[in-house]
């Protein structure tokens, strides 16, 4: 495996790979890897030429009194699980080379990204957008996978991706749990013994509305108050939001019909965490 950090390097192996007839497949991290990171370059390792992972926390999807500075970092043991799951090239740049002295451009998806974790995080898919554009200017991949986890990211990429006719397939891939149903995710660590049993409330809501929707409920509001109820019975629990929308626009559900997306992000104690399920709805 590589380790490359200088993006003209990155940028010369894409055009190497590219001129060779190899297609590559791309998966963006902020590091901390965990399973979900590493069951998408498995999958990418499948049906791509070159897996090529970034490691890089971005700066700029993270809001004043967020944690950008204690957001976890191991790099060695991210190098490590990288090449075990079969990445051919681990690109990680640093925040300087990214955004050096006098950058002014940034990519903005309209309307997608205000609601839901938009709302709460103002800027950050602005964030999110600017660097995932960067990043496949630089690695030119044929296919980008993502995380179901991040669902209002995955969209909005997507969208962006369409609008501006980007040659990347963007692939997203289910969420993994752990055998609790909590879904992976790097700020897990955060969490102290009891806010981690707490934690599993998220995927206990999601499960209680997906039965509610199967087994006839239409009223959004009924769900989310089911939802909000369980979970605000956990002492460190408190809801940022439960929306039910639609898959592929985010906007509002009810009665709930079609290609639906439970999302729910919650604060568990100081971590702030995110889930969702998916229901289609006759």
């Amino acid at each position: 495996m590589k380790v490359v950090d200088s993006i003209s390097r990155m940028s010369t192996l894409s055009r190497m790979l590219k001129k060779e007839g190899k297609s590559i497949g791309f998966i963006p991290t902020m590091g901390a890897l965990h399973e979900g990171h590493l069951s998408l370059a498995r999958t990418a390792k499948k049906h791509t030429d070159a897996v090529v992972m970034s490691v890089f926390v971005n700066p700029l999807q993270f809001g004043a009194g967020e944690d950008y500075e204690r957001y976890p970092r191991d790099f060695k043991k991210d190098e490590m699980l990288a090449m075990n799951a079969g990445v051919d090239i681990l690109f990680c740049p640093s925040a300087e080379a990214m955004y050096p002295a006098g950058y002014a451009t940034y990519v903005v998806v309209e309307r997608l990204g205000d609601a839901l974790c938009g709302a709460s995080r103002p800027g950050h898919f602005r964030g999110v957008t600017t660097v995932v554009a960067k990043l496949f200017g630089i690695v030119r991949p044929a296919v980008a996978y993502f995380g179901q986890k991040d669902a209002q990211q995955a969209v909005i990429v997507k969208k962006m991706a369409e609008d501006l006719a980007m040659d990347v397939e963007v692939k997203v891939l289910p969420i993994v749990r752990d055998a609790d149903g909590v879904a992976l995710s790097s700020r897990n660590v955060y969490l102290s013994a009891e806010e981690r049993s707490d934690a599993a409330v998220l995927y206990r809501s999601l499960a209680q509305a997906a039965a509610m929707i199967d087994a006839g409920e239409r009223d959004a509001g009924k769900v989310t108050a089911a939802m909000r109820r369980m979970i605000e019975e956990r002492p460190s629990a408190k809801v940022d939001y439960i929306a039910i929308v639609d898959r592929k626009d985010l906007l509002p559900l009810d009665p709930i019909a079609g290609d639906a997306l439970v999302a729910v992000a919650v604060r568990i104690g100081k971590t702030r965490l995110i889930d969702n399920i998916t229901r289609k709805v006759p």
